[in-house]
């Protein structure tokens, strides 16, 4: 949609991208935010803009813990905001997976084509920070971060978008498929509303494969996780007959015909004055398990849903930002 609310035409749509998003020169990370349940146009916003404020307190108080960081850091944020308002139950949570599921069907909705697009558009605009231009406007990094529902949304636009072009790893170890379109150096995902099982089918082209890698995210995909999460819990498991990755972590089957081995990490949530070592952080999939931060509320039905605020989430953020870079960097 434009300003007008006027349906853009699809092949119109990187035209209308390029008229409003160019990322500037002075940025050196591209933040891509998928707001989640009940959040309008406006709390998405002022959400992205929270946890960038948590991130440049964090930084500005312990710059000692990213030390990649240290020579510039200037994060450019693109909110992407869609229709998630419902009443604050079980009911409104149910209508709203369905909303969003509706919304990533392949061959039905046009989230993941409108967000691929945009993903496409981006990195396209902000140069390959892998190709000597690190120390450059040029090279910038591009990070996902989604909430709820938002990060289901990121992962369907992820999955779509595998057509063509170029990847490149950076400092992880994680390796791409030369022919996406795009590398995401990071994928983050407070909180997500999706089975635990939603990588061995929704997402299952997110995970490695007998003939290595194939995803265009160059880097871990991250997830946090918390048992006071009521929403991603018991209105999950009555929904859709499993927990929510919120809730419970992802996992991933065994090995079969068309799906390899996999990492799959789990650690803790750590506290904003604790370091991240690489190794932590270094794996395909990364559960985060945030229990002793994201806690119940007994004033929200949704438990610790939405309880994500923390220098702690800032923290994991800028890690994640830190690690994205060579060491020589």
């Amino acid at each position: 949609m434009n300003e007008s609310d006027e349906p853009v035409r699809a092949d119109k749509l990187s035209r209308h991208l390029a008229d409003r998003l160019t990322p500037p020169p002075w940025a050196t990370d591209i933040v891509v935010y998928v707001h989640g349940w009940r959040t309008s146009g406006t709390a998405a916003i002022s959400s992205a803009l929270r946890l960038m404020g948590l991130m440049e307190r964090q930084r500005a108080g312990r710059s000692p813990l990213y030390p990649r960081l240290d020579r510039r850091y200037a994060p450019w944020v693109v909110v992407v905001c869609w229709p998630s308002s419902s009443r604050l139950s079980f009911a409104g949570y149910e209508t709203i997976r369905e909303q969003a599921h509706a919304m990533g069907a392949r061959g039905k909705g046009y989230a993941p084509h409108v967000i691929g697009h945009l993903l496409g558009y981006l990195h396209s605009e902000r140069g390959d920070p892998a190709a000597d231009t690190l120390r450059t406007r040029n090279g910038q990094y591009l990070h996902l971060v989604g909430h709820s529902f938002g990060g289901r949304l990121l992962c369907e636009a992820v999955t779509w978008a595998a057509e063509a072009g170029r990847g490149g790893t950076l400092g992880w170890r994680v390796p791409t498929h030369p022919s996406r379109p795009f590398t995401v150096d990071s994928l983050t995902v407070f909180q997500m509303a999706a089975p635990v099982t939603a990588f061995d089918s929704l997402f299952k082209y997110l995970r490695p494969g007998p003939r290595g890698h194939m995803s265009p995210v160059g880097g871990p995909l991250v997830f946090t996780y918390s048992r006071y999460d009521r929403a991603a819990g018991l209105w999950h498991l009555i929904g859709e007959k499993v927990p929510g990755i919120g809730h419970s972590g992802m996992r991933l089957s065994a090995a079969a015909d068309t799906l390899a081995p996999n990492d799959v990490w789990r650690t803790a949530l750590l506290r904003a004055d604790t370091p991240y070592p690489r190794t932590s952080l270094d794996h395909v999939f990364v559960n985060i398990d945030a229990s002793w931060r994201y806690r119940h509320n007994r004033l929200n039905r949704s438990g610790a849903h939405s309880d994500i605020y923390h220098p702690e989430s800032a923290h994991l953020l800028l890690s994640l930002a830190d690690h994205s870079r060579p060491d020589e960097a």
